[in-house]
């Protein structure tokens, strides 16, 4: 073996790869290097589906010609003895009346489990996704123009961008990861992505709302969550989301099961299977922002000793 060869058997033992992050400009900071891209994804997601939907006529157009398909009303919906609009029901959070009480312990839960957890970083930034998803839908909804390009019946010109319902169980979702541990967030994300799929499946199906509004409330959920992370400082960062391989897919298998049900009408596979859809989109968003990118790491600006 000639002397120049030396150099390279350090890489080979398993202890070369700990000594890396010694390098000022070490790979490790690859991930912190563009923290605001998914909220900027997330923001040309909003108003790429707001501007094609709602500022088009053949969106408009192909949306309002969903509301031709069944009979009209929600009565045909499988939800519907669920969706607390039937006389004497119960409705199924955050739907009809149940939505500023969810709203409410939602808010609750996050307040607890930040000071359990005496998480004061986290549970500001997941207060802030709450509050501002939920009273951001409300400016969208009262200063976005919807246009009236088709000629469509009065009662399709109501109906607001973003919608209400489903920015509920996506803003909650994405801030309690926030604020749980990192070894049980990804099942609460399972449940919260589980309970969104049900929602959004519903506000669509019922014809409470068009896809397009339960596809921006959860984008606009979404981008609220990226901007929050992002101006977490690294310290106050969470450890790495760890999750089996088999979640995601157990996760989005179901999400894709509870959407069909949710979504489905006794008067029309096009309108159900629209909504399921629509709500299965919602899912995979939510969960890909909650737990499908690498944590927040900080920046190393030393050797690790020991």
């Amino acid at each position: 073996m000639t002397q120049h060869d030396s150099p390279t058997l350090p890489a080979d033992r398993p202890g070369a790869s700990r000594q890396a992050p010694e390098a000022p400009d070490a790979p490790s900071l690859s991930r912190t290097t563009r923290p605001w891209m998914p909220a900027l994804l997330y923001t040309l997601g909003f108003l790429t589906v707001y501007l094609l939907a709602v500022c088009t006529p053949w969106g408009q157009r192909a949306e309002n010609a969903l509301f031709g398909f069944g009979k009209q009303g929600s009565e045909e919906a499988w939800i519907y003895p669920l969706s607390g609009a039937a006389y004497g029901s119960t409705p199924l959070p955050p739907l009809e009346l149940s939505a500023k009480p969810t709203l409410m312990v939602g808010l609750a839960v996050i307040v607890v489990l930040t000071l359990v957890r005496r998480c004061w970083w986290p549970g500001c930034a997941a207060l802030g996704v709450v509050l501002f998803t939920t009273g951001g839908k409300e400016v969208l909804k009262s200063t976005l123009p919807r246009p009236d390009l088709v000629g469509a019946p009065e009662n399709l010109l109501d109906q607001g961008f973003p919608s209400g319902h489903t920015a509920i169980p996506a803003a909650l979702t994405l801030a309690v990861v926030l604020v749980v541990s990192p070894r049980i967030r990804p099942y609460v994300a399972t449940a919260g992505v589980l309970w969104l799929a049900c929602i959004a499946a519903a506000s669509a199906t019922m014809g409470g709302h068009r896809p397009s509004e339960v596809l921006g409330a959860t984008l606009l959920a979404c981008v609220c969550h990226g901007l929050a992370t992002w101006f977490l400082p690294p310290a106050a960062a969470s450890g790495a989301t760890r999750s089996t391989r088999a979640l995601p897919v157990i996760t989005l298998t179901v999400a894709l099961a509870i959407a069909l049900v949710s979504g489905a009408r006794s008067d029309t596979l096009t309108r159900s299977l629209v909504s399921a859809a629509t709500a299965f989109i919602c899912a995979a968003l939510v969960w890909y922002a909650a737990v499908g990118r690498p944590a927040h790491t900080p920046r190393r600006t030393g050797p690790t000793l020991g």
